[in-house]
């Protein structure tokens, strides 16, 4: 039996920007913490101490959206679980993971961390409650004793800015427009949804901006070329206001 080669024909760049239109939680780790910080804490870069968007988490809310609105997922066992399909075109943009039933196929979105463009802005910031952050106590109410329980939750405020890189591998055979076509309708539904943490409560709505979309094909990079501009029209829902 022939091997199939996965042969890449070139690699699309997208790049622009996030912007937090309410607070953003994406949780860290609280190890280290001091007495009388907050109770959940974000995630933050350990040399800058900046809070930024992990590439997991934005990669992981697109596809399960996207799931979610074309049906490609089942539940076994109470676990929420992605299809299987490689020839969907989830499959082919977020890759599926062999097991004894599938082969695989490798994912073809690359998702960086956007780290913030705008830390200057926020750390001189007057009304943050700790570096580029603020704090806001959520209260729940016991349903049996009536007793209040405040949780103070850290979040990036609303008008935060991040920068966001994706990169789609484009391999021989691959309909280029369909992953690329993929990639946005994910974006729009994550704007209309939310990102990170407690977005049923307001936290997370976020706005992202494609501001340059370019390539680099085998051939530049067999020949030491530059990037070129993609001739394809981003959704106006992503050109930002």
């Amino acid at each position: 039996m022939a091997e199939n080669k996965a042969i890449l024909s070139k690699k699309i760049f997208i790049r622009g920007e996030i912007q937090a239109r309410t607070g953003l939680h994406i949780g860290g780790s609280s190890l280290g913490m001091s007495i009388g910080g907050a109770d959940s804490v974000v995630i933050r870069d350990p040399i800058s101490n900046e809070p930024y968007i992990p590439g997991s988490s934005l990669k992981g809310k697109m596809r399960s959206l996207l799931e979610k609105l074309e049906g490609q997922f089942y539940i076994k066992n109470g676990d929420y679980l992605p299809s299987k399909d490689v020839n969907h075109r989830i499959g082919k943009v977020f890759g599926v993971s062999a097991d004894k039933e599938t082969e695989s196929t490798p994912t073809r979105l690359i998702v960086r961390d956007a780290h913030l463009s705008n830390a200057d802005a926020l750390a001189d910031a007057e009304n943050t409650d700790m570096p580029f952050t603020e704090i806001k106590t959520e209260v729940t109410i016991d349903r049996l004793t009536s007793k209040a329980n405040p949780r103070q939750i850290e979040r990036v405020p609303a008008g935060a800015l991040f920068e966001m890189e994706m990169v789609v591998n484009v391999y021989e055979e691959d309909d280029e427009e369909e992953l690329l076509n993929t990639v946005f309708d994910a974006l729009k539904l994550v704007q209309d949804d939310y990102l990170g943490g407690n977005g049923t409560r307001g936290y997370g709505k976020v706005c992202f901006t494609v501001r340059q979309l370019t390539y680099k094909d085998r051939k530049a990079y067999l020949e030491n070329g530059t990037e070129k501009e993609m001739d394809f029209e981003v959704p106006a829902e992503l050109k930002g206001e």
